[in-house]
């Protein structure tokens, strides 16, 4: 039976269809209860109308997949922190001025050169009881090492909602944090906060607290800090300390995914514990005595492992999973996938837009639906090379099933993954094995030094293998442009090619040929639709001049500095499917799709008796702007990064005075001119 036959399939469809309409139409809890009302209303109509007809036509269908769909809606709309009162953002009045107000540490994140990062919950703000998560900043290190989650502090803070990137097509940490019910941030110094006394002693305290005693232990026994960050990564699902140049080699080397607990940590606990109750009678009794140990493991991992979502997730998925494997039925595996997806959609609509969820859930339908096809291809009789063959066919399975999709929110592609899984998944098969073991001794107060240090020359023994692998950094493609039409037309392209393979017709060919068709068809109008856009774009850069004037797919750019591998330049020109054919210095007058602009910079000269439409501010020129427009008379007023923001807020307010149009990209980000 095919896995988008089951009526379990369809509903879920229809589901994530009602929460991605939520999401993009910002639908209020007062319509979302309206449809929820009618499709209930509509469904029970429906199904009491088909019990007396003695079947079930094809309106009981319609009725429980629009019924689905608006769930979907609902389960969204009641999530959504914007739309819950309490919300600590519906209780300040004022976002600049500061507002005391009571947190509980959460979760700690990585450091930044601004200092220490936490997620925290809102307990009170202003005296007001509110709820809500928000990322707290600590200016350096001031909150101290000894700091544990679930410590209450009192802030007197402003609180900082998330803005829009200030450049186009740079990544939305802001949007990244909402689909976490993350909503604004602090800025915290020394002097801005005091300790409560009374730590909350939840789930979440008593898991840092065995995380803390772990890593103690191995402290204490000498476990080099490098390899023991990595291990803390693997296996405690904490990335805090780890060293940017680990990160990068994994990354580059396309492992970066074992750095983050996941589906595949998880899967190979299944896997693991799975082996080592092989050996129990085959009965009834103890079947279920290894279901209930299994399941307990996972959460027993998910609660030292710091019950984060990820964590959560991934236990979830694989709850599930390992009871579709005790069922022991193949179709079961797709229906058991269906409903852990179902099931924590249900609860956490949002996790739809995590890239993780979305990576892991699309690695493990490809892995259940392409390897058994991959596997058929060759089957060896020697078990080393069933092994290796096996994770081949597998990390093929994942890596097609995932490629479109991280290729668009990463454009790039490792091009020696198959290389790194080979490599990796053995070596991470026992680092993961002994760690969990090491691990568990250290909590009942042992810690075995031969264990300890094996486990370390593995951990270094690893690194050294993604360095080298990494090293070879021509193999990384990078800046690959890609939209979501596209994304769409490859998952069509590669479904009907495996659904052709698995049993090939006429039909299901001509299907594949009319998804090629529809690649070169999307391509092309991407391409076209480039090809007619002309625009101008002067860039928020701090202390710098940037302008780009993109004719199609080619970009000229104007700046007297020299650009760094982060300038803000490069996602804009992936994200057009351009390339950057001239460079400029920039100019005191230049002319773009019809208007004249008089660029001003720190000399302060200008052409006189120009009407010019746009006046571009830049270098903080000393000039009265009063005069200047007496004699220039712009439509339009421009002030970039370049300038001191003392000069930027005269400027506003001149242009205030005058009615004078003023886009000041501190605020308000690039300006963009288009026709």
């Amino acid at each position: 039976m095919n896995a988008i036959q089951f009526p379990l399939s369809r509903i879920t469809i229809a589901f994530i269809f009602g929460i991605l309409v939520a999401h993009f139409s910002n639908l209020d809890f007062i319509w979302a209860n309206i449809l929820i009302a009618i499709s209930f209303a509509t469904f029970c109509g429906v199904f009491f109308w088909t019990q007396r007809q003695f079947i079930q036509n094809s309106f009981f269908g319609i009725a429980t997949y629009f019924f689905s769909f608006c769930i979907g809606i609902y389960a969204l709309t009641i999530h959504s922190s914007w739309n819950q009162k309490d919300n600590y953002l519906h209780q300040i009045q004022s976002f600049e001025l500061p507002h005391q107000t009571e947190i509980v540490l959460r979760e700690k994140l990585k450091n930044t050169r601004y200092g220490q990062r936490y997620i925290a919950l809102v307990n009170r703000i202003d005296n007001k009881s509110c709820s809500g998560k928000i990322m707290l900043n600590f200016k350096d290190n001031c909150l101290g090492t000894d700091v544990k989650i679930g410590t209450r502090l009192l802030l007197f803070t402003t609180i900082i909602p998330h803005k829009p990137p200030l450049n186009p097509h740079q990544f939305d940490y802001g949007k990244y944090l909402a689909t976490k019910s993350i909503l604004a941030q602090a800025y915290v110094e020394e002097s801005q906060f005091q300790f409560q006394h009374q730590l909350v002693k939840d789930l979440f305290y008593y898991s840092d607290v065995f995380r803390s005693k772990i890593l103690h232990e191995l402290q204490k026994a000498h476990f080099s800090s490098v390899e023991l960050n990595v291990l803390a990564a693997l296996i405690l699902g904490q990335q805090q300390d780890i060293s940017q140049e680990i990160v990068c080699d994994y990354q580059m080397a396309g492992a970066i995914h074992i750095l983050s607990v996941s589906g595949l940590h998880v899967g190979f606990i299944v896997i693991f514990l799975g082996f080592i109750l092989k050996w129990l009678p085959k009965i009834k009794w103890v079947s279920y005595f290894k279901l209930t140990f299994i399941l307990a493991s996972l959460w027993g991992f998910a609660f030292i492992a710091g019950l984060s979502p990820s964590v959560i997730r991934s236990v979830t998925m694989f709850s599930f999973v390992a009871i579709g494997l005790h069922l022991k039925r193949k179709t079961n595996m797709f229906h058991t996938l269906l409903v852990s997806l179902l099931m924590i959609l249900l609860f956490e609509p949002s996790f739809l837009f995590d890239v993780g969820f979305q990576l892991s859930y699309l690695a493990l339908f490809f892995i259940l639906w392409l390897q058994p096809l991959l596997g058929s291809i060759w089957q060896p009789e020697n078990k080393i090379t069933k092994y290796f063959w096996d994770i081949l066919t597998v990390s093929f399975a994942a890596q097609m099933g995932t490629l479109p999709i991280s290729i668009y929110y990463f454009h790039q592609f490792p091009g020696l993954f198959f290389v790194t899984n080979v490599i990796v998944i053995p070596f991470l098969s026992a680092i993961m094995a002994l760690g969990l073991g090491l691990m568990i001794l250290v909590l009942i107060g042992m810690t075995p030094f031969f264990l300890v240090r094996i486990v370390e020359n593995l951990i270094s023994l690893l690194n050294y293998i993604i360095n080298r692998i990494a090293s070879f950094d021509q193999l990384v493609f990078k800046e690959i442009p890609i939209n979501i039409l596209l994304v769409l037309n490859l998952y069509a392209l590669l479904i009907a090619a495996i659904v052709y393979l698995k049993k090939p017709s006429y039909q299901k060919l001509g299907f594949l040929c009319l998804s090629i068709i529809l690649i070169q068809v999307s391509s092309f109008y991407t391409r076209w639709n480039i090809q007619n856009e002309n625009e101008l774009l002067v860039f928020n850069v701090k202390k710098e001049t940037l302008i780009a004037e993109r004719n199609g797919h080619h970009v000229v750019i104007f700046t007297n500095t020299t650009l760094g591998e982060n300038n803000p330049i490069q996602p804009y020109v992936t994200a057009n499917f351009a390339k950057v054919v001239k460079k400029k210095a920039v100019p005191k007058l230049m002319y773009a799709l019809d208007k004249k602009i008089v660029l001003i910079d720190s000399s302060a000269a200008y052409p006189r008796n120009t009407k010019p439409d746009i006046l571009l501010l830049r270098q903080s020129p000393k000039i009265n702007l009063n005069r200047v427009f007496q004699t220039c008379k712009p439509r339009l007023v421009i002030a970039d990064a370049s300038n001191f923001k003392s000069y930027v807020l005269l400027w506003k307010a001149t242009c205030l005075k005058e009615k004078i149009p003023f886009h000041n990209t501190y605020e308000k980000g690039f300006y963009k001119l288009e026709k």
